[in-house]
């Protein structure tokens, strides 16, 4: 996944394409099959699905915080 500044307002994007990680996922979300997304966005290829997946599930990955005491 690239971020680039002056492009989609820096937004995570798919290979330098302009279509972002995120739109990707809410496809996902909705119920869209991977053939669905690629008839829909067709200079997409799986592993861009894939990969789109990967770069959210580490996005919210559970990390551990350190634990203040007031």
């Amino acid at each position: 996944m690239i971020s680039v500044p002056d492009q989609m307002g820096g937004v995570p994007c798919i290979r330098g394409l302009r279509i972002p990680v995120a739109t990707i996922i809410s496809l996902i979300a909705d119920g869209m099959t991977n053939d669905q997304i690629l008839k829909h966005y067709p200079d997409l290829e799986n592993e861009d699905i894939r990969k789109a997946l990967h770069f959210a599930s580490l996005a919210v990955k559970e990390r551990e915080l350190p634990l203040v005491i007031s």
